[in-house]
């Protein structure tokens, strides 16, 4: 393998990775804030820390739920990444 093609496949590892890994609370932060704007637009309540304060604590308790896994994913990912770059060069 040339070192362009490990430059392009860990390019478009840490890409997807990326994705994977904000995923969740990405989608929580979605559907809590259509919820919040639902609730919001039938008891008709115009607080803009309404839908932030929600959110933001929900964020962060995804992030703090999934830590061990984003930590380890990003783990795998780095060894790979070095380990490649080693084998890539001798």
């Amino acid at each position: 393998m040339s070192i362009q093609d490990f430059i392009v496949q860990i390019t478009n590892e840490a890409i997807l990775i990326t994705i994977v890994i904000s995923m969740p609370s990405i989608l929580l932060s979605l559907f809590i804030g259509v919820g919040v704007a639902i609730f919001s637009a039938t008891t008709q309540i115009q607080e803009q820390t309404l839908s932030f304060v929600p959110k933001m604590i929900a964020v962060f308790a995804v992030l703090a739920a999934s830590g061990p896994w984003i930590g380890s994913t990003m783990i795998r990912f780095a060894s790979r990444c070095l380990g490649g770059f080693v084998e890539v060069m001798n």
